[in-house]
């Protein structure tokens, strides 16, 4: 007969645990993100599933919004960088890439408000950039005004992305966008000259052909703004 209260496995005897990296960390975090959610990822639950204490974490990650940006270096992995070398005209090619980020960002929108406050750094994130300024040198505008273009643009992307998570996370979203439309398709002619005149415009166009107008008009505000 086996005894009521075996004896206590000994340590010795249990498998041990693989050794804490930074990207095995990373792998962790964003396999958690994509199972649970960006807020489910926080230094306590990730150290739960690594199976050891959150101070252990912070020897590799200083903080929650730290271990954010490095899921999103991670996810940037997966923008598509090849337009930079191909063929076509470069302000076709620089918004490819544009859209590229900004999917990424729309199929995880929660990372996006995190990227509008600390944004990723490593291999990933500086070939995006690379990538950038590449075609805006191909197109000929001066490093200078490239350098800060190069900002407006991710700038656009990133806080577009997170507009939607907003609004992914807010159930009344659509009502209180079509109550906007209507707002303004009535706004009294006398009043509001202009919004009447522009009610349709205002409104007109989906998404993502109104997201490609913006990267060109920055793209062209780059071209021709001197520093």
């Amino acid at each position: 007969m086996s005894p009521r209260n075996p004896a206590p496995r000994s340590r010795r005897d249990r498998p041990a645990k693989p050794a804490l990296t930074y990207e095995g960390i990373v792998a962790t975090a964003v396999r958690l993100m994509k199972a649970e959610g960006l807020h489910r990822v926080t230094m306590r639950r990730l150290a739960q599933e690594l199976d050891t204490g959150a101070a252990s974490l912070y020897v590799y990650v200083a903080n929650t919004a730290e271990l954010h940006a490095a899921i999103l270096e991670d996810l940037l992995g997966t923008v598509d960088l090849r337009p930079v070398r191909g063929k076509g005209a470069w302000q076709d090619r620089l918004v490819a890439v544009l859209h590229s980020y900004t999917r990424v960002l729309f199929e995880h929108p929660a990372l996006a408000a995190s990227a509008m406050v600390a944004r990723p750094s490593g291999p990933n994130y500086l070939a995006l950039v690379e990538a950038i300024l590449a075609l805006l040198n191909e197109g000929g505008a001066p490093d200078a005004q490239a350098a800060w273009g190069l900002d407006v643009l991710l700038q656009v992307a990133t806080a577009t992305a997170a507009e939607q998570s907003a609004r992914h996370e807010n159930a009344s979203a659509t009502d209180e966008h079509r109550a906007l439309v209507a707002e303004l398709r009535e706004a009294p002619a006398k009043k509001y000259p202009r919004i009447a005149a522009l009610s349709g415009e205002l409104v007109a166009g989906p998404p993502q052909a109104r997201l490609e107008w913006v990267f060109r008009a920055v793209v062209n505000g780059t071209l021709g703004t001197p520093r």
